[in-house]
Order: structure tokens, then sequence, then C-alpha cells
């Protein structure tokens, strides 16, 4: 038991004094100070566009539609955008998707502001910030090695993660503070100005040349093998088979928290916004707790928590309608979607082959952007015969029951993620004693000894 608590609990008592060493670098301290401020705008966008889509229509299908509309793009064309990241200047693509980006948003407040604003309006925004989204995320993945030192990345994209979370605490509470004074459209607009800060970043950074790729490969095998690797590998199948679970039942949480405020805890914006900030303070926190983690010892024993703790919150939720109740129970929420994304995605960059990893990452995406407004449509519409209280229910046992199940199948997962290290030769332990064994030529009870011993996905590096 003291050994299962070790292997969840943070181990690295240097991480905390080491946390902003990314932003000594000038190009990462631009990119991180653009973001805080376009974040910023973007989550006070997001809470006045769900604001206002329930307040125009009171339908949480139509609610569940305009987040489908944004997200659905990245299920749908990410592949092929992915293409352009490894052939053209990423720099320019992120100034160019950036750009569109302010266009949307500007668009949207134009609209609002001027009084004509119409649903058709909102999905046809959506749909086009889903479609810069498709080729903004995976350049932005691909251009963090560029801005910082190669040891350095992992503290570049812990800090990332803390800057995505942390804006979530003050742009849903700023937002909910400004809708309730002066509607939405300014929350449109000053997020459309935001975009600036990245924009003014990227142009500021000093960058060496980008280099042309060529690349001569068919891209349907590329498809069909990636497909192959992740169906017949048993750690990433499982992985991504959870992560398909929590998004489609999980995530809608986010899509539906404005239908939860305004009809079952009666409030308005300005309490829309504190509980986002609960979520966000979950979030955050769970961000620190795995950058304070410098090995992946345990992220399985993690999944497995964070999966079940999410339900448990949700099945609450449901049966709750007293404000500072579901606030509290807000953080534990947040905590865990955070927890559970962010560790399947170091367990998964971890148990990849290298030559496959990119296509890995790519299903990970799909995953976990694209099935979410899948999920949200399909919850939006059964909330109609059922009620919200009752959606929010389902998604709760069926969260705590993947956990249950991922759980279950862990021996396996830890059985065939035992193999892969080995094979990798990543695992200190487990290279030191094939070694040793080698030398007394009893290599193969050396090894059967030693993995024997071994904890499930046990690696010194960062992950």
């Amino acid at each position: 038991m003291i050994r299962g608590l070790r292997e969840i609990l943070p181990d690295n008592g240097k991480a905390f004094s080491s946390i902003l060493i990314s932003l000594k670098t000038r190009n990462f301290r631009l990119y991180f100070t653009g973001m805080c401020v376009s974040l910023t705008g973007t989550w006070m966008q997001q809470i006045a566009m769900s604001w206002l889509v329930y307040r125009l229509t009171g339908s949480v299908f139509l609610l569940a539609t305009v987040t489908f509309m944004a997200q659905i793009p990245i299920l749908l064309v990410t592949p092929l955008m992915s293409v352009f990241v490894d052939r053209f200047d990423r720099q320019k693509i992120l100034i160019l998707t950036q750009s569109l980006s302010m266009v949307q948003a500007l668009s949207m407040a134009a609209l609002t502001l001027s009084g004509v604003i119409e649903v058709w309006h909102i999905l046809i925004l959506s749909l086009l910030i889903g479609c810069i989204n498709a080729l903004d995320n995976p350049t932005r993945q691909a251009f963090y090695p560029s801005l910082v030192a190669k040891e350095h990345l992992s503290n570049a994209i812990a800090l990332n993660s803390a800057v995505i979370n942390g804006s979530r605490l003050i742009g849903p509470a700023v937002g909910g503070v400004l809708i309730g004074i002066f509607g939405e459209g300014l929350c449109f607009l000053l997020n459309g100005i935001s975009y600036l800060g990245v924009i003014i970043a990227l142009f500021l950074m000093r960058l060496s040349p980008f280099t042309v790729q060529h690349r001569r490969q068919n891209v349907l095998t590329d498809i069909q093998e990636g497909f192959s690797y992740v169906s017949g590998n048993i750690p990433i199948r499982a992985l991504l088979l959870l992560m398909s679970a929590v998004s489609f039942f999980g995530l809608p949480l986010m899509t539906f928290i404005p239908a939860y405020v305004k009809d079952i805890l009666q409030g308005d914006s300005e309490m829309l916004g504190f509980l986002l900030s609960c979520i966000g303070v979950g979030s955050f926190l769970a961000a620190l707790y795995l950058a304070a983690r410098k090995s992946v010892v345990g992220l399985g024993k993690v999944v497995t928590i964070s999966a079940f703790l999410l339900g448990i919150s949700l099945m609450i939720l449901s049966y709750i309608d007293t404000y500072w109740i579901a606030a509290f129970i807000c953080l534990p929420a947040g905590f865990a979607i955070i927890s559970t994304v962010a560790s399947i995605n170091t367990l998964l960059q971890t148990l990849s082959d290298e030559d496959k990893r990119g296509r890995v990452m790519g299903y990970l995406a799909m995953t976990f952007t694209g099935i979410a407004p899948v999920g949200s449509m399909f919850l939006g519409s059964l909330e109609k015969q059922t009620g919200l209280p009752a959606i929010i229910l389902i998604s709760g046992v069926s969260c705590a029951l993947g956990g249950i199940i991922f759980e279950y199948y862990r021996p396996l997962v830890r059985k065939h993620a035992r193999q892969v290290y080995i094979r990798k030769g990543i695992i200190q332990e487990i290279a030191t004693g094939i070694d040793a064994a080698e030398g007394q030529n009893g290599i193969n009870t050396g090894i059967s000894q030693l993995v024997g011993d071994t904890p499930f996905l046990c690696n010194k590096t960062s992950g």
C-alpha cells in the first residue's frame, strides 16, 4: 500500500524550484507572455458564446451543436492539416492562424454589438474557428522544440498547460462580470484584441531559418500503418479507449455548465464564470501536480483514480442544486479532467515508437477533441427525454465505469508495457539487470526476476 501511494505522489522535490526555467529563453518568454493575454480572451469568448446561445434559444441541444461545430473539424481535418506543418514555416503558419482567429472574434463582436446576431451566425463562425484550430493545434505542438533547448522541452509543455488552466481561472470570472454589465459583445471584442499579444510575440521572435522537409511517402499507407500500430498495441489501445470514454461522457460537462447554472442553480452569468473558474482551479492544481513528477512511475494508477474521481464528481453534481456545493464539486472535477488527459498523453508519448509517435498523438487528438462534440450532441439530444441531471448522472457513471474497467485490465496493460520498455532500454533498473544477467550468462532468469519487481511504466525520464 505504501509503495502504491509513493507511485502516485509527486516524486521530484526540486520540480517547483525550476518550474520557470524555460522562461529564461527569450523566444519562449515572448510566446508565453502572448499566450497569457490571448488565452484569457479565449476563455472570455467561450463563456460569452455559451451564455449567448442559451440566452437566445434556451436549448441544450443547440448549445451542444455549437460545441460540435467548433470541434468536429479537428476530428475530420487535422490529419490533412498536419501535412502542411512539415512543409511550411511554422512561425508564419501561426501568424496566419492567429490572425484568422482574431477576424473570427471581431466578427462575433460586430454582429453581437450591432444586435443582429442569430444562432446561424454563431454556428458558421464556430465552424470557422474549428477549421482554423485544426491547423493551429498541430502547428503549436511542433513549434515548441524551436523555442527552447531540448532539455527544457518538457518544462515548456508543462508551463503551457499551466497557463492554459491558469487563464481559465481569470477569463470566465472576468467574462461573467462583463456579460452581466455590458453584454456578450464586449467579451468578443476583447478576445479579438487579445490575439495581438501572440501575433506581436511571433513577429518579435528570432528563430533559425526554416528548412523544408521533402518527404516522399504514400499518405494512405501511413494512415493504414498507424491504425494497425495503434489497434495492435494493447497499452496504447487501452489508453485511447479510456480517453474516448472520458471525452464522450466527461468533457461535455463544459458544454452543459451554462444550462446547469441557469436551470438548476437558478444563477446568472457571474455564477457561471465562478463555476468555470473553480473547474480552472482544479485543472491548474492538476497541472502543477503533474509538473512536480519527474517519473512516469504510477501514472497508470493516476489514470485510473482520475477517471474514477471524475465519474464520482459528476454523479454528485447531478444531485446538487446548491450553489456553493456545486462550486466545491467543480474543483475535483477540474482536477480529474486534466489529470486524466495529461497522464494519458504522457504515457502515450513514452510508449510510442519514435517513427509512429506523430500518428499516435494524432489519434489522441481525435479521441480527446474530436469525440467530445459527438458526445455533446448525443447527450444533448438525450437531455430532451431525460432532463439535465439525468445526463450528468449517466456521464458520471460512464466515466467511473471506464476507470474501473481500465483498472481491471491494467495488469495486462502493465505486462505488455514492460515488454516495450525492455525493448527500448529506457528503464534504468531493467537495463542494468540485463547487463548483469548477460555477464553471468543468465539473461533469461535475470530479466524475469527484474520484470517481476518493476513498477508499472517505471521510467527515470520526465515523459
